[in-house]
């Protein structure tokens, strides 16, 4: 199951704490998925349509805790692709859905016109951080999806209307996050991409056990970066000491052939006879076989001068 599925379900099944919570979760999934339907003589539906059932009973708890209404459930078999379930959610009451889209702020109560919607996000409808919280949850069950974590860090949300996710953003940004917005197509994508403010967001909306999960799939792959990291060090390290050995040797080689080893003086004879006799060993652990232990760098300077001996003797 994709991670994206794995925090809906687990924030579908949250306890909904108060009205003014599920009023602000309600007002989110309208701006994100509801439609508005218009038939007959100013008769109004309000209808979602989800992939999850998980979602759909968590809009049908929502309507039925704020308003006393009749809410018809439907499922389809949707015929593109994977051929899932189709769940929709609706409310036919023309009344009730007035009174839904005024109490959510979508139309004025003074000015009741469903051709002036307001995407906006309502003050009043996220006074308080609980509201926050519930509007930020419903916006993702709505439009809201999640890359998996192992692959890459990806939290965004897709909004139809500029405004609206403006909005979003500051939401979501005085939670102390830095969301950006981008267009894509007709859309605008609110997203996040650091691995620690999608932690942060994931805290917000309740989803904890998606959380502990992130967290541990993050940790993982910090290791695993770590680790190869340090493997790819440690190769190209090799690989420039086995470089360095082969250029030692075939400057010692030309030494001994054009001259012999006797040619050297005696401090560069020997470095040069445990060169050969040790063709991978590192400059430290030559300079700790020399009867006389040098450091690093005085080998180093040692080799240097075989070189320039051999440069010489090939001129």
């Amino acid at each position: 199951m994709p991670f994206s599925s794995d925090v809906k379900n687990e924030i579908s099944h949250l306890p909904i704490e108060n009205d003014c919570c599920a009023l602000s979760e309600l007002a989110a999934l309208i701006r994100m998925s509801g439609s508005i339907k218009i038939s007959g003589y100013h008769k109004l539906s309000i209808f979602f349509s989800t992939e999850n059932a998980a979602i759909a009973r968590r809009i049908f708890s929502v309507l039925k805790r704020i308003y006393s209404v009749d809410i018809e459930v439907s499922v389809r078999k949707n015929k593109q692709l994977k051929k899932n379930n189709n769940y929709l959610v609706a409310v036919n009451d023309s009344q009730v859905v007035t009174d839904i889209l005024i109490d959510t702020g979508f139309i004025d109560q003074k000015e009741i016109n469903i051709f002036k919607p307001n995407y906006g996000i309502p003050k009043n409808i996220i006074e308080k951080r609980c509201c926050k919280r519930s509007y930020i949850r419903g916006a993702f069950l709505g439009a809201g999806s999640m890359s998996n974590p192992e692959k890459t860090y990806h939290l965004e949300f897709v909004n139809t209307d500029y405004s609206h996710a403006k909005d979003l953003q500051k939401l979501i940004n005085s939670f102390g996050l830095n969301s950006k917005i981008i267009k894509r197509k007709e859309a605008h994508i609110l997203y996040l991409k650091e691995a620690e403010q999608i932690s942060d967001i994931l805290n917000i909306i309740g989803a904890h056990q998606a959380l502990l999960k992130f967290e541990e799939i993050r940790v993982l792959k910090d290791v695993r970066n770590n680790i190869n990291r340090i493997v790819n060090c440690e190769t190209a390290n090799l690989e420039k000491t086995v470089e360095a050995s082969m250029r030692q040797i075939e400057a010692i080689n030309i030494i001994k052939q054009k001259k012999g080893l006797n040619y050297l003086p005696k401090q560069l004879r020997e470095i040069a006879e445990i060169r050969l006799s040790h063709p991978d060993a590192t400059l430290k652990e030559i300079g700790e076989k020399l009867n006389s232990p040098i450091s690093k760098s005085g080998v180093n300077h040692r080799f240097k001068k075989i070189q320039e001996i051999a440069d010489e003797l090939k001129e």
